[in-house]
């Protein structure tokens, strides 16, 4: 049976309302199929535009198999490449830093920050360089984020960028760096990774330090809130300038939701970890803004600090996810926030649910496991997610036929 074929087949399989059939977690060839038709086509935050502010500076990451660099070119703007020289392929660039040109470690083939390949020695009289530059990914900005798609017919993100800026961009990012990254690989497939973290239905027992601050918007009906509390919320954003309320469109879902009553920022004892508010939001207290972008990541922007989530799958059963913890540009360790407050709670949080994903998946690799039924009450997200992921699949085999 062919890849879409399979696909097909198991798509058949899926009852509405229910987690997916057994091999959408489990088999390689599913993995594969997932690089393809998901992560190969969809937009990924990629970091912010901050993190490389003069030309020359880069950030590289890798999506599936794919090497890819982000630049600051030498016109200012912001510029994505196949991070793999049209020599031999060698990957050119690791990590993040700075260069003049781009110079292959393998053989010297140098190419300009537009990706225009300048020198390939030893080769012939007749060769072309013109003919071997570096191939190029879409790239999108909004808000400060950088946005990256690897294919050459990417969804429409004019729609997003429109509802993302005017919620986002009083926060500055622009005007923010990273403080902290932190990186776990987790023994369980990217789906099961991303169905834990659309809901809160295991929050109460599972994150104890997250739920001294946290308001579950995911299930209205049980956060606590009060119609005297949500109105008074929404009218010190109003006061502030800041937009409120929530969107779903077709790949991302966002919203500006309040933290629990009398907490300002996502630690232990819900005061700010850091001294210096991130953008325009007054004293900080404007709960947290909120956005998460199919397939992998979801980010939380509270008065003082960031925090950013991305999950991208490393091999059949196996996910690398990243965290990054956003301050001012000019907030300074050790003066305006201490490192351990600043991260202690999505550190914790990112290592529960790396437990809870890995027994998940060692439950679902079991020959009694069939599809259960998602709660319409505290797992709406999750179901819109693999809504989603199922209606992209069945895009992709479609095309197939």
């Amino acid at each position: 049976m062919t890849g879409p074929e399979k696909m097909r087949a198991l798509l058949a399989e899926r009852q509405g309302g229910h987690s997916l059939p057994q091999a959408f977690y489990v088999d390689p060839a599913v993995h594969e199929f997932d690089l393809q038709a998901i992560f190969h086509r969809q937009w990924i935050q990629a970091g912010l535009e901050s993190e490389i502010p003069n030309p020359g500076d880069y950030l590289t990451m890798t999506i599936g198999a794919s090497p890819i660099v982000i630049l600051r070119n030498q016109h200012g703007g912001i510029a994505g490449f196949f991070n793999t020289c049209r020599h031999r392929g060698a990957q050119i660039c690791a990590g993040q830093g700075h260069a003049r040109r781009l110079v292959c470690p393998y053989h010297q083939w140098t190419y300009d920050l537009g990706g225009k390949l300048l020198k390939a020695g030893r080769m012939q009289d007749d060769f072309d360089v013109s003919a071997y530059q570096l191939r190029p990914v879409r790239i999108e900005t909004v808000a400060g984020l950088i946005f990256v798609c690897l294919s050459d017919d990417p969804p429409e993100f004019g729609s997003f960028r429109a509802e993302l800026e005017p919620m986002l961009e009083p926060h500055g990012l622009r005007n923010a760096k990273v403080a902290y990254t932190a990186t776990l690989v987790e023994r369980a497939d990217w789906k099961l990774v991303m169905e834990n973290a659309r809901e809160c239905y295991h929050c109460r027992t599972a994150h104890p330090q997250l739920m001294r601050s946290f308001s579950d918007f995911t299930a209205p009906d049980v956060s606590g809130r009060t119609q005297a509390w949500l109105a008074d919320f929404d009218a010190r954003c109003k006061s502030r300038g800041l937009k409120s309320g929530s969107v779903v469109g077709p790949w991302y879902e966002l919203g500006r939701y309040p933290l629990t009553e009398g907490v300002v920022s996502y630690t232990m004892d819900g005061k700010p970890a850091v001294a210096k508010t991130l953008g325009q939001v007054g004293d900080g207290n404007v709960g947290a803004m909120w956005w998460a972008v199919q397939p992998s990541g979801f980010n939380h922007v509270v008065g003082d600090y960031g925090f950013f989530f991305q999950a991208l799958p490393t091999g059949p059963r196996e996910t690398t996810v990243t965290g990054k913890w956003i301050v001012h540009q000019d907030a300074v360790e050790g003066v305006d926030y201490d490192l351990g407050r600043l991260t202690e709670v999505w550190n914790a949080t990112n290592d529960q649910d790396r437990a809870l994903a890995e027994n998940n998946q060692r439950g679902v690799n079991s020959i009694a496991y069939v599809p259960g039924p998602y709660s319409p009450i505290a797992e709406q997200l999750v179901l819109r997610f693999t809504d989603w992921y199922c209606a992209a699949v069945e895009t992709f085999v479609a095309r197939r036929k």
